[in-house]
């Protein structure tokens, strides 16, 4: 056995790439911020502390604590969570139970713990609001979006064997690129307590299962993705978008052989799909009196998406102008739809990426389109284009693809500048979004790009050690650039 796994280390450089970056990933933890702070927060956080100690659906007691105690200061959320009530006399949440059930783990050893250390005389409250639990919920956020690139990772490695590229090279050099590129990042690290860690994790755990299972479409394997696919679309209810892509897939499949078989699949589908939905059925039905989502939520959706362009190209909260690198993987994904490779005994078919390819665009416009239809579109105040965080293993996929196909040392030379830029405009916005050195509103493109490039490389030391040291001071008053307050 032991030579076995010997011979896939020496010969596979995948199982090095995946270790370096869980060990990068298990030394970085310490950067793991673990307060809460915002509204969507809370409501995340109040589900899992509701169902573990309360064993309900009533969130005034959660709600009441965490604003008395400060943890949360906007007048606007006791407006919005305090007074009104939802149609069956409950308060208001508008988040999902996804990932109360995905941090529960990580919660019910902060509560273990907790309670042995109350045993050995410690002063901590055993009383789910503490710190420990705070923080078990932040470091399961960090911990799902570590598996989220590990995941992306390997279905990168796998596109790119489908492509007949064996090298893992590219696919390691994408996850990289993404993971430090990208708003993940700052939801790892910086607000754990957002869903959107999660939402990677599930979207790429969806994507494996899909690529694992569409060879065959077998009635277990179908079973599995929708299994998957509710979990996913529990913890983000636009992330079951998701699926158009490999629906697609199964359509293509069933149009040219419709079998009974792949009729029973499609019934294992949306069996599994309905049993594991169940826990947020209950949650629909005890909060809002019917098996949907608030009529709060309904009402700011525009179905004809009068945003799409808005919230992809807008200069002050536009996806490509928070986050370049997403053009790049757009690049990529065109490219899998335009490869061609000679044919082989095995296999005659000179596309083999082409309906791959077609399915992950369907897939990320699905998002353009859903975040294009809401109301607040521009998601004000946060980090980023948050809501496409769920697109980080497309991103993956299309950054290594392009990293395949770049053949020529200049082109390499010219994909690596981009990435390079690209990875420290993300890190640039990171240190100003949190020190409070920009609107946080919106870009400012010429001055986000000046303190990018200019401010933070110079201030850059006292920032880091800031972060380490005393991350406190991020959240008292912001101070400018210059230092002033």
């Amino acid at each position: 056995m032991w030579r076995r796994l010997s011979s896939l280390w020496s010969s596979d450089r995948s199982a090095r790439w995946i270790a370096l970056l869980v060990l990068v990933a298990a030394l970085s933890m310490p950067g793991v911020t673990t307060r809460l702070y915002a509204a969507d927060e809370v409501e995340a956080f109040s589900f899992l502390r509701s169902l573990w100690f309360d064993h309900d659906f009533s969130f005034d007691n959660e709600y009441r604590h965490l604003y008395e105690s400060r943890v949360i200061t906007d007048d606007g959320f006791r407006l919005t969570f305090l007074e009104p009530t939802t149609e069956t006399g409950l308060r208001r949440n508008f988040s999902t139970i996804g990932c109360a059930l995905l941090w529960a783990p990580f919660y019910a050893v902060a509560d273990a713990g907790v309670r042995v250390a109350r045993g050995l005389g410690y002063p901590v409250e055993a009383d789910g609001y503490s710190l420990p639990y705070v923080a078990a919920v932040c470091y399961g956020s960090a911990c799902y979006g570590v598996m989220a690139l590990v995941l992306a990772f390997a279905i990168a490695r796998r596109v790119l064997r489908i492509g007949g590229i064996g090298d893992a090279g590219p696919a390691a050099a994408a996850t990289w690129a993404v993971w430090l590129g990208t708003p993940l990042l700052f939801y790892m690290y910086v607000a754990p307590p957002y869903t959107h860690a999660v939402s990677a994790c599930t979207a790429a755990a969806f994507v494996w299962a899909w690529l694992m299972v569409r060879e065959r479409w077998s009635p277990g394997g179908l079973a599995v993705l929708g299994a998957l696919a509710a979990m996913m679309t529990m913890v983000r209810e636009q992330d079951a978008f998701l699926a158009l892509g490999p629906g697609l897939d199964f359509a293509w499949s069933l149009r040219r052989r419709p079998t009974p078989r792949l009729l029973a699949s499609a019934l294992a589908f949306s069996g599994a799909f309905a049993l594991t939905f169940l826990p947020q059925a209950a949650a629909y039905l005890a909060l809002n009196g019917r098996f949907g989502t608030s009529r709060l939520v309904s009402r700011k959706m525009s179905w004809t998406a009068p945003h799409a362009l808005d919230v992809v190209l807008s200069p002050e909260h536009g996806y490509l102008c928070w986050t370049p690198l997403a053009l790049l993987a757009v690049m990529g994904w065109v490219m899998m739809v335009m490869w061609r490779q000679p044919p082989s005994p095995a296999n005659q078919d000179t596309r083999p990426l082409r309906r791959l390819g077609l399915c992950v665009l369907a897939m990320a416009l699905s998002q353009v389109y859903v975040a294009g239809s809401v109301e607040s579109w521009t998601v004000a105040g946060a980090f980023g284009q948050r809501r496409f965080v769920v697109l980080t293993v497309l991103l993956v996929v299309g950054l290594a693809v392009l990293y395949a196909r770049a053949r020529t040392r200049l082109v390499r030379l010219a994909l690596s500048l981009a990435v390079v830029m690209s990875v420290w405009w993300n890190l640039g916005l990171m240190v100003q979004f949190g020190a409070g050195w920009m609107d946080r509103q919106r870009l400012d493109l010429s001055k986000n790009a000046y303190n990018t490039f200019v401010t933070v490389p110079r201030r850059l030391p006292e920032i880091s050690y800031r972060y380490l040291f005393d991350r406190q001071s991020f959240y008292r008053n912001a101070t400018t650039p210059d230092g002033k307050h």
